[in-house]
């Protein structure tokens, strides 16, 4: 598959989580402010910085003590013109005629630069808090996630056909009802039966983001994925990542390239070798072991509490119906490279994960994503961030300078003031899904003569 010619891309990642950076423990860092993520102006901050080192976008995940994504993006977008703002939601817990509202409205208040990270849940204690027993296993979070699909395609892209909105006023009608669609679903998993409340957004479907690794996974997002926020160790494990999804996408009748894949990273950068690693070493200090070894443990469902810190353990990477199967067998290719432990584990984990890390001066930075983002044929990087200010600020300060001046990324966005879809795939005018996308097949047909404006 020959690629086309492209710019790297960056999306900024940031959980919401007061206090919490995807590095466990940097709130104790001086001068950090995480712990002030529970105050406007922090978002505020974020979403001018991430524009102005022109960031796709600002990608939520979420953590204990977070703050709730959806409330906090309109403030970001009312900060910024062309940053997009990723929010993930469960299929698993929201019922979809909630969740096509609310990204619809969401939709209409950023002018279009809104982005859903699809996930299922996995965690026993998640199932829990929404007056469940247990978690739904793996691959049947997965069917169920296609159903769910199929009722917000429906409502997003045929409760209401284009030409509903008229505001006319002889004879007196601001919406016509020939042309808003009841939509009922009867499936396994899901039953609904509605019209759309909302009028269709600048984007109808929001621009789909989905991090699965595992073969169902890499199937639904073969499917509907249009961006993938994927994690690998090594050069070789995103290699064979990026292939499988390609190769996926072209099985299924899509351009292989058509899905645009982020590759999770944490840089450390210094103005100089010295210090970066001085950088690393004041990071490493507050890093938090018990904090790392209990996202660990979420992720694998692996409990490691019992066992002393520096004993070596044997990490069999078994897959159960709630933990992540991509972390799990990245968790594995790590623990195979030499002595594994918990500290090693906790350590790990409350630093970014299994990302890379690379640290250096901006050249040697640039250098690293350079080299990943061509030989691993990915479209760019999810940033995880350890500190903030000061780690996002070297990211726009002396990363971006770096890639710019290299031709590599880009100086302005593609479609200033676009939609998220527009600046993702570099091309104004193309607000809606691609006419190869599963969802596009629920778009009602161009109107013609032969077509009635009720058809059902």
């Amino acid at each position: 598959m020959a690629r086309p010619a492209k710019q790297m891309q960056l999306n900024l990642f940031e959980n919401a989580s007061l206090g919490t950076n995807t590095a466990i423990g940097q709130w104790k860092t001086p001068g950090d402010t995480s712990r002030t993520k529970d105050r406007l102006d922090y978002w505020r901050w974020l979403a001018r910085l991430a524009e102005k080192g022109k960031f796709t976008s600002i990608f939520g995940g979420a953590n204990i003590g977070a703050m709730d994504p959806l409330v906090i993006v309109p403030v970001m977008a009312a900060e910024t013109e062309s940053l997009s703002f990723g929010i993930t939601a469960s299929t698993s817990y929201i019922a979809p005629y909630a969740l096509a509202r609310t990204y619809s409205t969401l939709d209409h208040m950023t002018n279009g630069r809104i982005g859903w990270n699809i996930v299922t849940s996995h965690s026993t204690s998640a199932a829990q808090a929404f007056g469940k027993d247990e978690v739904v296993p793996h691959d049947e979070r997965y069917a169920a996630a296609d159903e769910y699909m199929d009722i917000v395609y429906s409502l997003w892209e045929k409760s209401w056909e284009d030409g509903a909105i008229r505001w006319q006023n002889e004879p007196e009608m601001a919406f016509d009802p020939s042309k808003i669609h009841n939509i009922s679903y009867e499936g396994k998993y899901h039953r609904m039966n509605g019209t759309h409340q909302t009028h269709p957004s600048p984007q109808r479907t929001p621009l789909l983001f989905q991090a699965g690794a595992s073969k169902a996974g890499i199937a639904f997002a073969s499917k509907h994925a249009e961006g993938i926020f994927f994690t690998a160790p090594t050069l070789e494990a995103a290699k064979k990542f990026s292939s499988s999804i390609r190769s996926k996408a072209a099985e299924d009748g899509r351009d292989p390239y058509s899905i645009k894949l982020f590759l999770g990273i944490m840089p450390i950068i210094g103005r100089t070798e010295e210090e970066a690693q001085a950088k690393l070493e004041s990071f490493r200090a507050q890093v938090s072991v018990q904090g790392g070894l209990a996202r660990f443990g979420n992720f694998s469902t692996v409990d490691l509490s019992g066992v002393p810190l520096d004993e070596e353990f044997k990490f069999e990477g078994a897959h159960y119906a709630n933990s992540i199967q991509g972390v799990v067998n990245n968790i594995k290719l790590i623990s195979e490279q030499g002595k594994f432990t918990p500290r090693i584990a906790g350590e790990l984990y409350a630093f970014g994960g299994s990302n890379p890390r690379p640290v250096g001066t901006p050249e040697q930075i640039a250098d690293f994503f350079e080299k990943w983002w061509r030989e691993a044929d990915i479209d760019g990087f999810n940033v995880n961030y350890i500190s903030s200010p000061s780690s996002m600020e070297d990211l726009v300060e002396l990363l971006v300078p770096e890639l710019q001046r290299r031709g590599i990324y880009r100086k302005e966005y593609p479609v200033p003031g676009g939609t998220a879809r527009e600046n993702m795939y570099g091309e104004k005018g193309h607000n809606l899904l691609g006419p190869q996308h599963f969802g596009a097949s629920f778009r009602w047909p161009e109107p013609t003569e032969t077509i009635a404006s009720d058809q059902a």
